[in-house]
């Protein structure tokens, strides 16, 4: 499953198979598709990610959010809409602050490429059984 954040990108985990000299891995792994507007990355380089066609991606779910910080939904939505408005602007002023996703990773830009660079752990947590394979690929 997938989830859409919108003016920003998709989240998503995927399933991929790779064939070990000796054994299949079939390990669990994060993915990022960017989906900004395009005035925004004038003058940036960011890696084409498409999203297998059969994970479902649903919205971002203000309603669960607000749960866990005790704030209504409709002030949930709009930090989250005022930033990354903020964060386009900046990378628009060619200013390139990283974001930071507490426990996921972090969407910086380095050398003029825009790229997510998600935890270890994150990986980590997604595929307990071949950590290593999953962590190489992503």
């Amino acid at each position: 499953q997938g989830v859409l954040v919108p003016g920003l990108g998709t989240f998503a985990v995927v399933h991929e198979q790779i064939n070990g000299t000796e054994e299949v891995y079939v390990v669990r792994r994060p993915m990022f598709q960017l989906d900004m507007d395009m005035s925004c990355l004038r003058e940036l380089v960011f890696p084409t990610v498409m999203m297998p066609g059969d994970i479902e991606i649903m919205p971002l779910d203000y309603w669960w959010l607000s749960q866990t910080n005790s704030l209504p939904p409709d002030v949930v939505r709009g930090c989250v809409e005022e930033t990354i408005l903020l964060y386009s602007f900046q990378l628009r002023d060619r200013q390139h602050p990283a974001f930071a996703f507490e426990n996921v990773g972090i969407l910086s830009c380095q050398d003029n490429v825009l790229c997510m660079q998600f935890h270890c752990s994150c990986i980590a947590g997604l595929e307990s059984r071949d950590t290593w394979v999953a962590l190489l690929l992503t």
